[in-house]
Formats: C-alpha cells, sequence, structure tokens
C-alpha cells in the first residue's frame, strides 16, 4: 500500500488490538486466583498425608527419625490426580520415595501422543506455544515478585526448619509448577518433608487460551475490515486530492472538479470543496488577468497610435497653426498615457498591498478633510470646488482599513466627479453613521453637479476601461481604471459602492452620486 496514512490506520489498529492480545493471554490470566486455589488444595492434602506419615513412618527412640519403608509404603497406597506429583525426603534431603515410581500411574509423556492432532489443534498448539513464551519472557523481568525466590534445594531447607514453604516456581524445563513442602514431625522434631507438586495450572491457561481463539479471530478480521474502510474512506479520497492538486500545478487540468468528494458530509468533503473552491477562484484570477492584459494593450495602443499619427503627420506640415494643432493632440495623448499607466500601477499594487499590509482604525472624518481642504488649496480659476459636510448626529467616522487605499478610493471618486462637473460647480462629500442590517456602518458620498450616469450604466461604470463620457466633458484625462480600483478596495474593506443619479422633484437630472458604505469600528 503506497499510502502513508492507510499504513498508519492498518498499523494503529493493530498494534492496539495487539496490546489487547497479549495483555489478555499472558498477563490478565486470572493465574494469581487460580494458584492461590491450588496451594490451599494441595496443603489441605499434604495435611493428611503428613499426618499419616508422622503416626506410621516415624519413631522417637532412641533418636527421632523416618521410617524409610513405611513412607515408602504409605506414599505407594495413595490414589493422587495425575496432574498431582508427591515425593519424601528425610532429615538429610535425600529422597525417600517419588509416587510416581512407586505407583503404577503411566507416564502419558513419556510414552507419546496416540492419535496424530488435527490441523485446528496443532493450530491451537502452535499459537500457545508462542504464548507461553511470550509469557515466560515478561515474566522473567518480574519473577522474583511473582514467584517464590530462590531454588528447590532452598524450599527444602526452609520445610526441614519446620517452616511450611508453598508458592509457584519455574522448572528447569520452563514448566510452571505449583508446589507445597510441608515437615514431617515426630512430637516437634523434623525427621523429613512431603513435597508436593501440581503441574496442571499451565494446563488449564491453555485451555482458557484455546477458548479465547476465536474471538482474537473476530477481533483481527474486524480490526482489518475497519482499517480496510478508513483507508477507502480517507487515505484513497486525501490521493485523489493530492493527485488532483498535481494535475492543476502543472497544467494539465485547468481547476479541481470532484463532485464525489464535496457531496460528502464530513472533513473529506469540506476539504475537497475548499480545494475546488480556491482552484476555481484561482482560475477566474488566471482567466481575468489575461483578460486585463489584453485590455492593457488594447488601451496602450490607442495613444500610441495616435501618437505616431501625430508626428508622421508633424514632419510633412508647414502650417505653424496645424503644426501646433498636432502638438495639442501629441500631448494630450502623452498626459492619457500617463493616467493610464498610474492607474494600471495602481490596480496591479493593490492586490499585493491587501495581503501584505495590516487593517489599522481610519478616521475618514480626517481623511475626508484634509483631502477636500487639499483640492481647494490647489483650485485652478474655473475648476470645481470641492466641499465636505458632516452629519452632526452621527459619531465618530472610524472604519478599520488600510488609510492609503482608503484615500485612493476617495481621490478617485472626487476626480472623477471633478472631471464631469462643470466650470466652477461644486463637489460635495457627505460622511455619517447608519445602521446596515443591524451593524454599524459609515456612509460617505460624493456628489457632482455633471449630466449623470446613462440609464442602464450604474453597474458597467464600475467595470475596467469603461468610459462613457457626454459631449463637452474632458476628455483624455481618464483611463477608465479609476472607477475599478474604487470598487475593488472597497470590496476587500467588505463594504459597498454604488452609484445613483441625483433628481429634483420633476425627475430632471441634477448630477451623479457615489455611496460607499463600510463597516464601522466599535
Amino acid at each position: 500500500m503506497n499510502s502513508r496514512i492507510a499504513r498508519l490506520i492498518f498499523a494503529s489498529n493493530l498494534a492496539g488490538l495487539l496490546v489487547l492480545i497479549i495483555g489478555a493471554l499472558v498477563l490478565n490470566e486470572m493465574r494469581v486466583g487460580l494458584v492461590q486455589a491450588r496451594i490451599d488444595s494441595l496443603n489441605t492434602q499434604g495435611d493428611l498425608i503428613v499426618s499419616v506419615l508422622a503416626e506410621g513412618a516415624t519413631v522417637g527412640d532412641p533418636e527421632p527419625e523416618l521410617i524409610e519403608v513405611n513412607a515408602r509404603r504409605i506414599l505407594k497406597r495413595l490414589e493422587l490426580p495425575s496432574t498431582i506429583q508427591a515425593r519424601i525426603y528425610n532429615a538429610d534431603s535425600e529422597m525417600v520415595g517419588d509416587y510416581n515410581l512407586l505407583s503404577d500411574r503411566v507416564d502419558e509423556f513419556a510414552l507419546g501422543a496416540l492419535d496424530e492432532p488435527n490441523m485446528f489443534e496443532s493450530f491451537v498448539g502452535g499459537v500457545s506455544g508462542f504464548m507461553d513464551s511470550i509469557g515466560r519472557w515478561l515474566q522473567s523481568s518480574a519473577r522474583e515478585s511473582l514467584l517464590q525466590p530462590g531454588t528447590f534445594e532452598d524450599e527444602l531447607n526452609e520445610a526441614l526448619s519446620g517452616e511450611r514453604v508453598s508458592g509457584e516456581r519455574i522448572t528447569d524445563d520452563g514448566q510452571r509448577v505449583v508446589s507445597v513442602s510441608l515437615p514431617i514431625q515426630h512430637v516437634s522434631a523434623v525427621v523429613g518433608v512431603l513435597t508436593i507438586e501440581a503441574s496442571d495450572v499451565d494446563t488449564i491457561v491453555r485451555r482458557e487460551r484455546a477458548a479465547l481463539l476465536p474471538f482474537i479471530a473476530v477481533a483481527i478480521i474486524v480490526s482489518l475490515l475497519s482499517s480496510a474502510l478508513l483507508a477507502i474512506m480517507i487515505a484513497r479520497p486525501l490521493r485523489r486530492l493530492a493527485l488532483a492538486a498535481d494535475r492543476v500545478g502543472s497544467g494539465a487540468a485547468e481547476k479541481i472538479e470532484l463532485p464525489a468528494l464535496t457531496s460528502r458530509k464530513d472533513e473529506i468533503g469540506e476539504l475537497a470543496d475548499s480545494l475546488e473552491g480556491m482552484t476555481a477562484a484561482l482560475f477566474d484570477r488566471i482567466v481575468a488577468n489575461e483578460a486585463f492584459a489584453a485590455d492593457v494593450a488594447h488601451e496602450l495602443k490607442n495613444p500610441l497610435t495616435s501618437i505616431r499619427s501625430a508626428v508622421e503627420t508633424s514632419e510633412r506640415v508647414t502650417d505653424p497653426e496645424a503644426r501646433e494643432k498636432l502638438r495639442k493632440v501629441i500631448a494630450s495623448d502623452v498626459r492619457r498615457l500617463d493616467r493610464l499607466i498610474t492607474d494600471i500601477s495602481n490596480a496591479t499594487r493593490l492586490e499585493a498591498e491587501t495581503a501584505r499590509l495590516p487593517n489599522t482604525s481610519v478616521d475618514l472624518g480626517q481623511l475626508l478633510t484634509d483631502l477636500t481642504e487639499t483640492y481647494d488649496a490647489i483650485r485652478n480659476e474655473g475648476d470645481p470646488r470641492v466641499r465636505f459636510e458632516r452629519d452632526e448626529d452621527s459619531g465618530d467616522l472610524i472604519v478599520l482599513g488600510r488609510d492609503g487605499a482608503l484615500g485612493q478610493v476617495f481621490r478617485n471618486l472626487i476626480e472623477n466627479a471633478r472631471s464631469f462637473s462643470p466650470e466652477d460647480g461644486q463637489v460635495i462629500v457627505r460622511g455619517r453613521t447608519m445602521a446596515v442590517r443591524g451593524r454599524a456602518s459609515v456612509e460617505i458620498t460624493v456628489e457632482d453637479e455633471g449630466p449623470g450616469i446613462p440609464d442602464g450604466k450604474l453597474e458597467k461604470i464600475f467595470e475596467r476601461f469603461y468610459t462613457d463620457r457626454p459631449a463637452g466633458t474632458k476628455f483624455g484625462l481618464n483611463s477608465g481604471l479609476g472607477l475599478s480600483i474604487v470598487a475593488q478596495i472597497v470590496e476587500s474593506h467588505r463594504g459597498t459602492v454604488t452609484a445613483e443619479n441625483r433628481e429634483d422633484s420633476e425627475g430632471k437630472v441634477l448630477g451623479a452620486r457615489f455611496v460607499v458604505v463600510l463597516p464601522a469600528q466599535l
């Protein structure tokens, strides 16, 4: 599987499952209760056997001692289960009798299995042996805390001192046994030791493990199925998104279109929808930039063609008056080129500033006051006057934005109004606070006394390079980008800009009005 997320899902699921299995099979065997129950049983049996041995196999004259013949006879007559082994040791730690050797018990393990195990039994035996190995490895570091310390010789010596010794230990061949060593006493003298061992603890644990195997198999299958399902639902969709993004990056596709993923009602669907929207916006931006480049080339070509034609004509014209007219045409086209290049530069720089510069508090009242005073200071004779009026009942005209960009908005609007206004006309800028859809906003209007906006052009005038100037208005001083830049800046400030005509009571157009609404800073 090539997906790293898919491998991680499989690994994490299986790792948790393996920890659960090992914990259930090795650490949670209920071994403590089982061992304690077996020790209690061996103690009960051992007390009975020791009492019989003390009565029939010990003497006290001249010294207390164990009668070995009687001890072996008594040991031989016992009826012990096949999983119980009993041995008798004298006071010198020498073995007197072994129940397995004295009785007629058959050692099934020595004879070997009579029947060949089937496939399932072999599998269970193999798994159980593997788990036994894990269990012994895990218990090796904690043997002192779980099992009786020391060797069997230490256990025997402690029992010869008169102490009852019981516990669990691992034999040299790796078998777990529960043993009880009881002193055989004549009056108060210890004459021997009876050791009883039970080796069926491992068998019981194996049976419990075999019973858990079907549940383990089901758990593994469920875990694998859930991992595969997660891989299909998460890893594969993410890989499809990555491949689709690579196709867009390499130019093989224009945008990401994965309707099967965007229709999902989860995080993958949200991610696919976001990537699809992002690439669609990127594609639209590329198309817009291509159209903008074509428009720029067209707009630059017009004045350049006019200048070239005027220059070529001036070389053949000898009339001073005609030459002066051609000079004025060239000067007008140069000014138009200069304005066009300036507006193009401002338009292309706007997007970078929008992403780079942070927003700050901007006092539009102070900004508009300074702006209108500047226009009045540089006003030439016959130019329209610019006046700022502020609603006295309104609060401070504070918005959150970039003062340079907002200043450009109102400069463009005022310049546009002045270009349409008649000589000695008036451009009025008004500001006030208001509520728009329950939210505090700042409204700025720019009004002129020009011919107004033609019908059906109230939206089109905000398009790039759109110009429509009636006869009598100044021509060649506008690039068609001013109002487009205004709309772009206002939109980046989460505001709106609209255009309308001023009319009197009889419906006569008195001029144009531009309305800018920006969210107020609370």
